[in-house]
């Protein structure tokens, strides 16, 4: 008999060879297929495909992921104009309001996830916190009494469900949109971007953004890759010097290489009762979603706003995503941005306070229940 060899695992290099493969052979039948956002979605089922069947041979360099959310932070960036913003600052009340009204929603879908899948409150409320991935682990990570794997994969199903479903939502007969339509003038120059007007702006906005990105990350800004380039690219703005938009394949290039990140964040064989965690994060993502297309509809008749500019601004998905679709069908990408921003920055300083609160409020019936039990 031969005697059984193990063999070795490939490399560093030759597995994000192997991601690369597959993200490109996503993205490409994507492509082919005239789906939208091709280059975003295509490497993420690519990848979490292959990597589901060929375990332990993925891999994606995380300066890669955090270049292509500079280049999505850049583009944010430059639709922050001075008009954006002042038009930001008018519509402050109603991003307070829509916000408030989507996490009190999320509230009350957590409490029926909770009973249904009898599992603890506060891991449904962290699972259905519609924030940035990375900031709403780190917050469940830091809260007591969460488990962080059920509230990991809860977020994850949904911010797949998310990604996938908003543009379908989209290109749907419900909002009348056809691929290659623009619902404004706004973000979607990038397409017919000339090369040679990229310089010699565009080396100077580099250096700056890439620079906000490390800084914001050393002092924990919120999804520092995405929205310290945008700040630094806002400011380089207002100082007078013009950001060129950049190319298509510049752009598709960033979806590819977030897309490949999210993918692989998604590992289905490590789920503990598959079948209902993975309903429960069904039911909380598409409950999520409900909400906010009904927001979104709300929001129309407040400000004069196109449905997907509408629903891409309240969209419980990560901001980086939900530009990037922005950018893609020509919507408010500034209005986009300035919603997404606001509920980052909401969730990121005054949910951790509700949530102390709740925990207080929760020990203290505990406390009382069982010593109310202790006198009887």
């Amino acid at each position: 008999m031969k005697p059984n060899i193990p063999t070795a695992a490939p490399g560093r290099t030759a597995r994000g060879l192997i991601a690369l493969i597959s993200a490109l052979a996503g993205g490409t039948l994507m492509h082919v297929l005239n789906w939208p956002l091709p280059w975003l979605l295509g490497p993420m089922v690519g990848v979490l495909i292959g990597s589901s069947i060929w375990k332990d041979k993925y891999r994606w360099p995380g300066p890669v992921r955090n270049a292509g959310m500079i280049a999505v932070g850049y583009t944010i960036g430059l639709s922050l104009t001075g008009a954006a913003l002042r038009e930001m600052g008018a519509q402050l009340p109603t991003m307070l309001l829509m916000t408030a009204l989507l996490l009190l929603l999320c509230a009350t879908l957590a409490a029926v996830v909770a009973k249904l899948g009898g599992i603890p409150y506060l891991t449904a409320l962290m699972g259905s916190i519609p924030g940035g991935l990375t900031q709403v682990l780190i917050l469940a990570e830091e809260t007591k009494g969460v488990n962080l794997t059920v509230v990991t994969i809860i977020q994850v199903v949904r911010l797949m469900l998310i990604v996938i479903c908003i543009p379908l939502l989209i290109f749907s007969p419900i909002f009348g949109f056809q691929i290659g339509e623009s619902v404004s003038t706004v973000g979607n120059s990038g397409a017919h971007a000339d090369w040679a007007g990229l310089w010699p702006a565009l080396p100077i906005y580099a250096v700056v953004c890439t620079l906000f990105a490390i800084l914001g990350n050393k002092v924990r800004f919120p999804t520092a890759y995405l929205l310290a380039p945008a700040l630094g690219a806002a400011l380089l703005q207002a100082a007078g010097l013009h950001g060129p938009a950049l190319p298509a394949p510049t752009i598709d290039a960033a979806q590819l290489a977030i897309g490949t990140y999210v993918g692989l964040l998604l590992k289905p064989a490590q789920l503990e009762r598959k079948l209902r965690t993975l309903a429960l994060a069904a039911l909380s993502g598409i409950g999520l979603l409900v909400c906010a297309i009904g927001l979104s509809f709300l929001l129309t008749k407040i400000h004069p706003l196109s449905l997907p500019t509408a629903l891409l601004s309240l969209a419980p998905g990560g901001m980086d995503q939900m530009g990037l679709v922005a950018h893609e069908i020509g919507a408010d990408l500034s209005t986009v941005a300035g919603y997404q921003l606001f509920r980052t920055f909401f969730i990121f300083f005054a949910v951790p306070p509700l949530l102390r609160w709740i925990i207080r409020l929760a020990s203290r019936r505990a406390k009382d229940e069982k010593s109310g039990q202790g006198t009887s």
